[in-house]
């Protein structure tokens, strides 16, 4: 298996400790919740679970949950979470996962977009496809190009100063680096207040449009049923509902 690497949000320890900490709002995923009871989605997977918020949300109400992130310091922090033991977790990503027969493959936040390489992103599509039951469901999100979400990503609008339970006071904050085509570069900036030391964590994401998203979709077999507004972000990001045809 070859594994999409992750940023060190993700890969280091000291990050990946404080991740939820200091991204404490995820109402975004009471739509993907939702949306697991509208596809009556009992076997979950899923992709880019991070620190597991999503899989063991689901897991706690009752589903059978797959996590798969890269990042194994990531899949660390969620196997020490209360509830972990409900939840498979695989160090991984979606380009080779097993035949798991699955009602719904998910990938939320910018899972999707962290996804950069062409050739990388469309193996997510196949391996997420073949992890599908017949008639099963690939929900993920992305952010709308003409929106521009990334002229918004500076130090002004992004500075925190939060007191994170275990690691102290931390400063944290978004820089914008690079711009190119469809991807854009962005640096977060982690100061441990109480030791001074500084980590740096640089992410790019792909800003794909809507029309190559479905495009891709179709070639890798789905069909497209549904293209809706993040409730979160509303004129800013896209959620994509696709199925695995039943026949």
């Amino acid at each position: 298996m070859v594994l999409r690497m992750a940023n060190e949000a993700f890969t280091h320890p000291r990050l990946a400790a404080i991740y939820d900490a200091l991204d404490p709002d995820r109402g975004d995923l009471e739509e993907y919740v939702r949306m697991a009871g509208w596809l009556g989605a009992r076997r979950v997977v899923d992709v880019g679970c991070g620190t597991g918020v999503f899989a063991l949300l689901l897991a706690g109400r009752g589903g059978d949950v797959v996590g798969v992130d890269p990042a194994r310091a990531s899949i660390d922090v969620a196997r020490a979470k209360p509830g972990a033991e409900r939840v498979r977790w695989i160090v991984g990503d979606a380009t080779a996962l097993p035949p798991l027969q699955a009602d719904l493959v998910t990938m939320t936040a910018n899972v999707a977009q962290e996804i950069t390489d062409p050739e990388t992103w469309r193996a997510t599509l196949r391996g997420a496809y073949e992890a599908l039951r017949p008639g099963g469901h690939l929900v993920f999100e992305t952010r709308d190009p003409s929106a521009r979400a990334w002229e918004g990503w500076n130090r002004e609008a992004s500075r925190s100063v939060r007191e994170v339970p275990g690691g102290g006071v931390v400063e944290s904050w978004v820089e914008l680096v690079d711009v190119s085509g469809q991807l854009v570069t962005f640096r977060r900036n982690y100061v441990f207040v109480a030791d001074g030391r500084k980590l740096v964590s640089t992410s790019t994401l792909r800003f794909r449009g809507r029309e190559e998203i479905e495009g891709e979709l179709g070639a890798r077999g789905y069909a497209l049923r549904e293209v809706r507004e993040a409730p979160d972000r509303p004129g800013r990001e896209l959620v994509f509902v696709a199925q695995r045809p039943s026949a």
